[in-house]
């Protein structure tokens, strides 16, 4: 017979942000606080390494009793790349993922998405006016409709973009959530706010930075970052070392903790806090940044959502 793996007595549920060294976009937003850069033949070989290591460790994670939900948040542009599309389209078949989503900028074609678990798989996109026409995004988003795609699309709100949003969300499916970025650096007038929210009524959320210095946060007990070389963090934005993944020491360091930063101005970041109701607004969609309930849930939005 063959032998049987029980699950392990210390199995977790973990959210797991993997960030490798890939770093090439096919754009150059002005706006992004993403330095770029054309990654070298040699610099692709070693991201595409990291990930099918990090990939491989995941798939093995079955026999623990550990399950995954998984979020990919590159420098880059991911989905250009072979490897990315295999990745998510093997991990999101695994029975032990929850979720395996991505942040993309969708200029990516859409016919892998036909070898993927669709219960399991869903896409965080970024608009970006300038970079790509409107009827060019929109046809990829029609696609993605087509296919039965979970997925969000947002902007970051500058000024020049509020034109093109408000096109967008008038061509996006009901279905789809259009949310709203705050722009690096930027303050809104009350004014100001409210045209975004008129499109995101979660606006107000991103639009200030969010005290959280001795704040309870999920990340480093249930949430974890990962780096290409198996490094792990709580978070993106905390560069303490909890250990690694692949030889396990970061498992002992798994606890609740308090932010030790004095604010948090990232979705990515500040959704895992637990003086937000984001786990309540998002339920499910945490990852994919997909309300529960959307498109019904803006008719009954939370009474704690925050003004604009």
């Amino acid at each position: 017979m063959p032998s049987v793996h029980p699950p392990d007595t210390d199995a977790r549920d973990l959210t797991l942000l993997y960030r490798g060294p890939l770093a090439s976009c096919d754009y150059d937003c002005p706006y992004c606080p993403f330095a770029k850069r054309r990654d070298s033949p040699d610099q692709l070989r070693a991201d595409r390494a990291a990930l099918e290591r990090f990939t491989a460790w995941a798939a093995g994670r079955a026999r623990t009793g550990d399950t995954l939900s998984l979020l990919f948040t590159p420098w880059g542009e991911g989905l250009v790349r072979s490897w990315y599309r295999r990745a998510l389209a093997e991990l999101s078949r695994l029975p032990h993922v929850r979720r395996v989503a991505i942040q993309t900028n969708l200029s990516c074609r859409t016919d892998w998405l036909a070898e993927a678990e669709l219960d399991t798989l869903a896409l965080w996109v970024t608009y970006h006016p300038g970079q790509v026409t409107h009827d060019r995004f929109l046809t990829k988003c029609r696609e993605l409709d087509a296919l039965g795609v979970r997925y969000s699309v947002g902007v970051v709100g500058q000024p020049e973009h509020l034109a093109e949003a408000r096109r967008l969300r008038a061509a996006l499916s009901p279905g789809v959530y259009l949310w709203i970025n705050a722009a690096e650096g930027r303050t809104y007038t009350d004014a100001e706010a409210a045209q975004w929210a008129a499109l995101d009524p979660h606006f107000g959320y991103s639009r200030h930075a969010h005290p959280s210095a001795g704040h309870p946060c999920r990340t480093g007990e249930s949430v974890l970052s990962v780096d290409g070389d198996g490094t792990v963090r709580r978070c993106h934005f905390v560069r303490d070392v909890l250990g690694n993944l692949y030889d396990g020491s970061y498992r002992a360091q798994l606890r609740a903790r308090s932010c030790p930063l004095a604010s948090c101005d990232c979705h990515i970041g500040y959704v895992h806090l637990e003086t937000l109701p984001l786990y309540d607004l998002f339920g499910e969609g945490v990852l994919e940044r997909v309300p529960h309930g959307w498109p019904e849930a803006v008719n009954n939005r939370l009474p704690t959502d925050h003004a604009v």
